[in-house]
């Protein structure tokens, strides 16, 4: 193997085909030019999580059996791509496989490419997520559980038997949305399916684009459960996630209405909205309310959490950044001092 510094030329030179999807905050592919040009550092990750670029890459010769290496890569502050890493992680790859990157290797090859430091293991949504997506995108049908998933979802099964649906089944009917009257099966399902199913599917919806409608049901929901005595802030947080590909208006309003009422003004909720539904943010009206409430929140270290990752987003970065150094609206510079003030008091207090 010649000396190659970028996954895409060590495909290239092998005669692969190849397919990079983002494992970080939704499931998602990357296009071949923009992971090519992110590869080149002329653009930063577009996805960044944690300072990571969190990837699955498929690759498969001509007509053949995709291999896949989920990948996790420093970023820089910039977030471009750390070329000392993946470097680093192509010497892993020449060491363990030798000449051939698309013969089948043995047991001690795969411990070897198995043992580096730049390989992780997805949690198991994103992994059906992923698998689904792949197959839906190469041709290839779904899994043997996507038959059983339409059934369980039409109501034919019962709703209390749902032990024997698989998650990938779930995740190969949102993959497959367009298809077979899969989005009215879901929208359908939503109301009747009990807790457990509902939070495996709403977690595979956080992935997917919903058309307005499946949104509308959505959100019906969703204020459903906000008018409860009790708010179930678990669910909650499922349901924003969920709409994470909705509508851009649709998404907004959810935010807001969420921002607006300090009793949801919960961890679990921040995190939803700055790890899924941050496109939202893109909206300076949007961002400030955001930050003003998790300032508000009080709790330094979150703030400090969130921030940091945030800030790492391309679309986001101008924004956050000015704010940082001053340029920002009275009410923020408020809610900032506020928070300063308490982590400040709670010291003195220790």
């Amino acid at each position: 193997m010649q000396t190659v510094h970028a996954l895409s030329a060590l495909f290239d030179q092998a005669g692969c085909q190849f397919s990079v999807y983002d494992l970080g905050r939704r499931v998602c592919r990357l296009e071949e030019a923009s992971f090519r040009a992110v590869e080149a550092n002329q653009q930063p990750y577009p996805h960044p999580l944690r300072q990571q670029a969190h990837m699955a890459v498929a690759f498969w010769p001509q007509g053949g059996t995709p291999w896949v290496w989920f990948l996790k890569m420093p970023l820089d502050e910039r977030g471009l791509l750390n070329h000392t890493a993946m470097g680093d992680f192509l010497q892993y790859v020449s060491a363990a496989m030798g000449e051939s990157l698309t013969a089948t290797p043995n047991k001690a090859q795969r411990e070897k490419l198995a043992n580096n430091p730049y390989t992780f293991t997805p949690t198991d949504d994103k992994m059906a997520m992923f698998h689904a997506s792949l197959t839906y995108q190469l041709g290839h049908p779904a899994s043997q559980y996507y038959d059983h998933a339409q059934h369980y979802l039409n109501g034919e099964l019962g709703w209390d038997n749902w032990q024997g649906v698989g998650l990938q089944g779930l995740a190969d009917t949102c993959v497959r949305m367009q298809e077979q009257n899969n989005a009215t099966r879901v929208r359908k399902a939503l109301n009747n399916i009990p807790s457990t199913p509902l939070y495996a599917l709403l977690g595979c919806l956080e992935h997917c684009e919903i058309n307005a409608k499946l949104a509308e049901s959505l959100r019906e929901m969703f204020t459903q459960m906000c008018q409860n005595q009790d708010v179930d802030l678990f669910l909650v947080s499922a349901l924003l996630r969920a709409h994470a590909g909705a509508p851009s208006d649709t998404e907004h309003q959810l935010i807001e209405a969420v921002l607006a009422r300090p009793e949801l003004h919960h961890r679990e909720i921040f995190v939803a909205i700055a790890g899924r539904c941050w496109r939202s943010l893109a909206n300076e009206s949007v961002l400030d309310c955001f930050l003003i409430a998790l300032a508000d929140h009080q709790d330094a270290a979150l703030f400090q959490q969130i921030y940091t990752d945030l800030v790492m987003l391309p679309p986001l970065r101008g924004a956050l950044l000015t704010r940082l150094h001053g340029h920002t609206s009275p009410a923020l510079a408020q809610a900032m001092a506020r928070m300063q003030q308490a982590v400040t008091q709670t010291s003195h207090d220790h």
